[in-house]
């Protein structure tokens, strides 16, 4: 399908694949972008369907994930990964749904296995991901707490649903998990940076614990001892998302449409959009990401929305 793209979101592998550090899939649009809003306007021969067997039409108002090429006027989808937008949400706040919500979907409920009343670790909480993270455990029941690198935004987790959020440049978050569980650890932990974290995150677990590794901003590596794991039967995963196929993906898809996206149109979850640009400024949004100084997702507007139907 092809979609008249209305926005576009702005994510960190975004940044990674302009450095070279983050290649498109084999077959991949190398533009930029990830995920967007807008409305379809061609649909190929045997594309017609949703994964939870929507028949779209051409006009629909979508968002999508895509494995690149979002920043443009048109992008081509898969018919698989779109999602109706949910009611009252803007297209601005569409297009930032997909990759973070795909991504915390599929790696704290499916992966992580959170479950209501256990406790969920996220690091990073005023990212993309932890505003989503943050806010979809505690819409199904869990408890939070978020690590973030100032005061402000330790209150803006707080102010997502996290029960608490450690400074982790003035606290060590080790032991806050410790005293804000009356030294039990979490159930599940949410980490973007692996590296030194990984043998802390092992200690902030509880016994039957889950660290799921979604990013490695502080490296690859980690010296760790196995004896934790063995004794407290602790799980470490984790996972990519761009490389998968659209039917993987679609499963995801279906999924958020059943279990999410009530909670979107219920107000009870919402995309936290930090600031536009017009598409032609990418790379002052690219600055401002980099900057570190956002809570929750950067957009780009095309301004020059198309309405061609074939």
């Amino acid at each position: 399908m092809v979609i008249a793209v209305e926005a576009a979101g702005v994510n960190r592998p975004d940044l990674m694949q302009r450095e070279g550090k983050y290649p498109p899939p084999k077959g991949a649009s190398d533009i930029p972008g990830l995920e967007v809003a807008g409305r379809i306007i061609s649909i190929g021969v045997g594309e017609p369907h949703s994964a939870s067997g929507r028949v779209w039409q051409v006009g629909d108002a979508v968002c999508a994930l895509l494995p690149g090429g979002g920043y443009a006027e048109q992008a081509a989808v898969s018919g698989l990964t779109c999602l109706p937008i949910p009611v009252g949400l803007s297209m601005d706040e569409a297009a930032a749904l997909p990759e973070t919500f795909f991504t915390v979907w599929t790696n704290v409920f499916d992966r992580g296995r959170l479950q209501p009343d256990e406790w969920l670790l996220v690091h990073g909480g005023t990212s993309g991901i932890g505003t989503t993270a943050i806010q979809l455990a505690v819409a199904r029941g869990a408890h939070v707490i978020a690590t973030a690198g100032s005061d402000e935004k330790c209150a803006a987790c707080v102010s997502l649903g996290a029960t608490a959020a450690i400074n982790y440049r003035t606290e060590d978050f080790v032991e806050r998990v410790k005293a804000l569980t009356d030294n039990r650890g979490v159930d599940v932990i949410l980490d973007i940076i692996g590296g030194d974290y990984t043998a802390r995150n092992l200690s902030s677990l509880a016994r039957d614990g889950r660290l799921v590794q979604i990013g490695l901003m502080g490296g690859a590596n980690a010296n760790i001892s196995l004896t934790p794991i063995l004794l407290r039967r602790l799980t470490i995963t984790g996972s990519t998302l761009r490389i998968r196929t659209p039917e993987e993906k679609g499963l995801i898809a279906a999924a958020l449409e059943r279990e999410v996206w009530p909670l979107v149109t219920a107000g009870r979850v919402t995309p936290r959009v930090h600031a536009t640009f017009p598409l032609e400024r990418a790379a002052d949004a690219h600055r401002l990401l980099e900057s570190g100084q956002v809570v929750g997702k950067v957009v780009l507007r095309n301004t020059m929305k198309s309405t061609t139907t074939e």
